[in-house]
């Protein structure tokens, strides 16, 4: 059986091609050129439909049942088509080559890519050829099966997509004007159909369809065996392997070789989250001591025994899995015989007009007295030993002396910031139940002693600096609470000055927005790390910060960074003090060193996230939590074998919050293959885009975000035109070929290159944009996932019994009913948009009122009614807290108000309005990419 395209010819039978055979050759379904294009009549009458198709499961090909989506009849069975011989000429109109380069709707301003891997030299392959019986087992496949993948056949060959038309000026990435707003398109002629937005690859179904087929528990000892998607909920039973919650690979089927590895262009990288919280049904990592000389490692590598170490001769040695090498006996090593002190936090609050005046210092103040009993602890039953202390400041920092013996607290006064020092050692940091009295007054004192304060001008680098010193002189690692309101202009170390300039956006000057204004918070950062304290900034601006050049000592210690623009009491409240209950709370080591080791032949070469790295092999962080991702890069030094594998081992070295210095180790062990198709079929699209991410937001640094969106661009288009061309059966031009397990590549980078960091709007500020670029670099691909694609959920379709949430709909305006209600969550955001003809039932089971007019847009909480549907959806807004590192603040958002605006932007299948493409017009662009790849 073949499974044919009804809008293209027949493929002609081919044998089964596993080995991704050279496929770019003379060939009478698959063109040696796109040929002479066609007019763009000719496209119209023939194609007026798309269809997607599968190739049918074979005992190595898992591929989902082809769904069915058509616009058009198929043509009549008795009358079937026949391929011309291979050595006759195809006729033009056969192969849909997209309409004549002056009506080209992609027209590129982008000089065309130098680099063309795709384009080869070798003959030809033969019309027939024959396989070793070795190379597949099982009836032979119809040709079409060869890729586990989808075929796109595009109407026109994209003169009838939506929006663009010929002439279209774009604008897509690319083009001169990428970034300017669209222009209107022209008006289509009335005999063409757009083509339909349900019959390209949905995120929806892709989603549901893992989640159906993911009733069983993950099991990790299957080398090379790829997750359920981060969007299902999953238990797993650890073999050895790594979970997924811990690290999260690209590709779980490495090529064999570096030639291979560039051929393909998909990047090779893990997501590692050292310190992940399990859910409750899950057994956490076992805590083994080793006594004084510490785990057992090879001799040679230094890598942990770990279950991929073969012992010998009875166990009395044993082989190295990574580099072979027998270990005779086992030797220990102590690392490190100094014991460590327990941490301390130190709270560090900004008391300037700004501060006192929104609200913040009584908020910080009155939340400290309670959240001092929730320190970390290792168990919960002993109080914690992490010490505390205490400072003010605005131009000038008071300390505060908090000692036990005291009747009150003592103010301290250090007003030369050039030269920063601790004035006091005792009673600096000290026990919080020891001097709870003492602590307690001082809290209801601050915001009293600096209620009338005048004074708008703050220092930020000897804040730091003061922190740094008090550490150091407990001579113990810690963490900087830091409550920040404005641009340190004040006469300091670290002074900065306005910077913001929008006429340098989207200019080769932009890059330098993204960099620290001045060099010192880069030399104070690498102190902090060798100390071990770790510094959380919490910012509260009502103007420009400049958050590029505040956030390097939080990034590179790996601490956090929390915005909170034109704060308001009253709205931000709770946001803030849940993102500080948990930030407080939460898992956390300290004075951190990670090491990535891998098997002979890869190596981790790039490393993305919140660290500091002084060599080229040892991660540095001055604080780790449970939050936080390490994402790591691997190139091939040498070739792989398909027998051993590779292996990549996670070592990370902290000290515990009561003072114990532990070591986390995570292991790793994934296939590698030869053939493409192999490599295609063991991605994970999530992955790659979070790696894609981080790469570009890092890449803004140092290139304009143009040449980061065309780049990006160029190597997804790579990626895709190498499977086309070596592992998917011939086809005609105007269809577009997506591996089943990337067909959602196209639409999750388009989210990327959409995002404010590449592409913003014109009300996205400088400092927002640093905001987000920081806080994507530490993600985890769970929260990247639903930021970069949010979760769109109808609550009409919802159910009241049960945990089963209604499912999701596509991000799209076209998706929204004028008579429902839907819940959008972006893992930062979460809006609750209503239809202007909502039922009035709805409206009085969410908000007590039956009138669209009288709901309050400004509420930031639902009211608690009593009625199941009022309970179900709050029970969904805090499950969806829950699962989230920060808190998301509600925002309800009524049809065709002025909040629209802001929701839309969340609707990343649509157009948007800095001038991202559409995801229809974006594929159709990338279409047009891989298409002048492969000719």
């Amino acid at each position: 059986m073949l499974n044919v395209c009804v809008f293209c010819r027949p493929a002609v039978s081919q044998p089964y091609n596993p080995g991704g055979v050279n496929l770019s050759g003379p060939h009478p379904s698959y063109p040696q050129q796109y040929g002479a294009p066609p007019t763009m009549q000719q496209v119209t009458n023939q194609m007026t439909g798309m269809q997607i198709t599968s190739g049918p499961p074979t005992p190595i090909l898992m591929t989902a049942p082809p769904p069915s989506y058509t616009q058009a009849p198929p043509p009549a069975p008795s009358a079937p088509t026949q391929p011309p011989p291979p050595s006759e000429p195809a006729p033009p109109q056969q192969y849909y080559g997209g309409p004549p380069p002056s009506q080209q709707p992609f027209a590129s301003s982008a000089p065309p890519t130098s680099q063309q891997p795709f384009t080869s030299s070798a003959p030809p392959p033969p019309a027939q050829q024959t396989f070793p019986p070795s190379s597949f087992s099982g009836p032979v496949p119809p040709p079409s099966s060869i890729c586990s993948g989808i075929f796109l056949c595009f109407p026109g060959a994209f003169g009838q997509v939506r929006g663009p038309q010929p002439g279209y000026a774009g604008p897509y990435p690319g083009q001169s004007n990428y970034g300017a707003p669209a222009p209107a398109p022209a008006p289509a002629p009335p005999a063409q159909k757009r083509l339909d937005p349900d019959a390209i690859p949905s995120p929806i179904q892709v989603i549901e369809d893992d989640k159906a087929k993911s009733t069983e528990p993950f099991t990790t000892g299957v080398r090379g065996q790829a997750p359920p998607l981060v969007t299902t909920n999953f238990q797993v039973k650890d073999q050895g392997n790594a979970s997924p919650r811990f690290i999260r690979c690209t590709a779980y089927n490495m090529p064999c070789t570096s030639d291979m590895a560039k051929q393909s262009q998909v990047p090779l990288a893990a997501v590692i989250k050292p310190l992940a919280t399990l859910p409750p049904d899950e057994t956490p990592p076992y805590l083994v001591d080793h006594g004084e000389g510490g785990p057992i490692r090879c001799n040679r590598c230094k890598a942990y025994m770990c279950p991929y170490m073969q012992f010998i001769e009875g166990g009395r040695r044993f082989q190295c899995g990574f580099c072979s090498c027998v270990t005779e006996g086992y030797t220990h090593k102590r690392a490190n015989n100094k014991l460590p002190q327990p941490p301390a936090f130190i709270f560090l609050i900004d008391v300037s007009y700004n501060a006192v005046k929104s609200g913040m210092v009584s908020i910080v103040c009155q939340e400290l007295k309670t959240l001092l009993d929730y320190l970390p602890r290792e168990n919960p039953d002993v109080d914690s030993v992490v010490r505390v202390g205490f400072v003010t400041y605005n131009k000038v920092l008071h300390f505060y002396n908090v000692k036990s013996s005291l009747a009150q607290p003592q103010m301290l006064v250090v007003s030369d910031v050039s030269d920063m020092f601790v004035p006091l050692l005792d009673g600096f940091l000290v026990n919080v139940n020891e001097s709870r009295m003492v602590i307690e007054s001082l809290l209801d004192q601050i915001p009293e002693m600096f209620a009338d304060t005048r004074e708008t001008e703050t220092v930020f680098g000897p804040v730091i600096q003061a922190g740094l010193e008090a550490l150091k002189a407990a001579d113990c690692a810690g963490k900087l609470f830091i409550f920040h309101t404005s641009l340190p202009i004040a006469e300091a170390p670290g002074k900065l000055k306005n910077r913001e300039d929008k006429k340098l956006i989207g200019t080769d000057k932009e890059k330098s927005l993204f960099q620290p204004q001045v060099g010192f918070y880069g030399s104070l950062a690498k102190e902090c790390v060798a100390q071990g304290c770790c510094v959380d900034l919490f910012l509260f601006p009502n103007q420009y910060v400049d958050v590029a050049t505040l956030g390097v000592v939080p990034v590179s210690t790996g601490g956090s960074i929390y915005k909170y623009t034109y704060f308001q009491a009253q709205t931000d409240r709770e946001r803030f003090l849940n993102d500080l209950r948990r930030n407080v709370q939460k898992k956390v080591g300290f004075d951190a060193v990670m090491r990535v080791r891998t098997s002979t032949g890869i190596r981790a070469t790039d490393f993305f996230g919140s660290f500091y790295m002084s060599n080229t092999t040892d991660v540095e962080l001055a604080g780790l939590d449970c939050d936080k991702t390490i994402t790591v890069e691997f190139r091939h030094d040498d070739k792989l074998s398909e027998e051993t594998g590779a292996l990549m081992q996670c070592a990370v070295l902290y000290t515990s919050c009561s003072g114990q210095r532990r070591l986390r180790i995570h292991n790793m062990a994934v296939n590698c293959c030869s053939q493409l198709a192999d490599l295609y079929r063991n991605c994970e699209t999530d992955t790659i885009i979070n790696f894609f991410s981080k790469y570009a937001f890092r890449s803004v640094l140092t290139s304009p975000t143009k040449t980061v969106r065309d780049s990006l661009v160029n190597q997804c288009a790579q990626i895709l035109a190498c499977y086309r061309k070596n592992c998917a059966s011939p086809s005609s031009a105007g269809q577009l070929i997506l591996p089943e397990c990337m067909k959602l590549l196209p639409v999750y980078l388009n989210c990327v290159l959409k995002s404010d960091v590449l592409l913003p709007g014109a009300d996205v500020s400088l400092d927002d944009r640093a905001y987000l670029r920081q806080l994507i670099s530490c993600m985890d691909v769970t929260e990247s996932h639903v930021f970069f694609y949010p979760r769109l959920l109808p609550l009409v379709r919802m159910k009241l019994e049960g945990d089963a949430l209604p499912v999701a709909v596509r991000d799209s305006e076209e998706r929204l009913s004028k008579g429902g209600v839907y819940l959008l969550e972006t893992g930062l955001h979460l809006f609750l948009w209503v239809g202007a003809n909502a039922q009035q039932e709805l409206l009085i089971n969410v908000f007590g009122t039956p009138s669209f007019s009288q709901i309050d847009p400004n509420m930031t909480s639902l009211p608690v009614l009593d009625n199941p549907f009022s309970q179900r959806l709050r029970e969904i807004i805090d499950s969806f807290r829950a699962q989230r590192s920060r808190y998301m603040k509600l925002m309800v958002v009524k049809q065709e108000d002025k909040a629209e605006l802001i929701f839309r932007h969340f609707l990343v299948e649509d157009k948007s309005a800095s001038g991202g493409a559409s995801y229809v017009d974006f594929l159709c662009h990338m279409h047009k990419e891989i298409r002048q790849l492969l000719s």
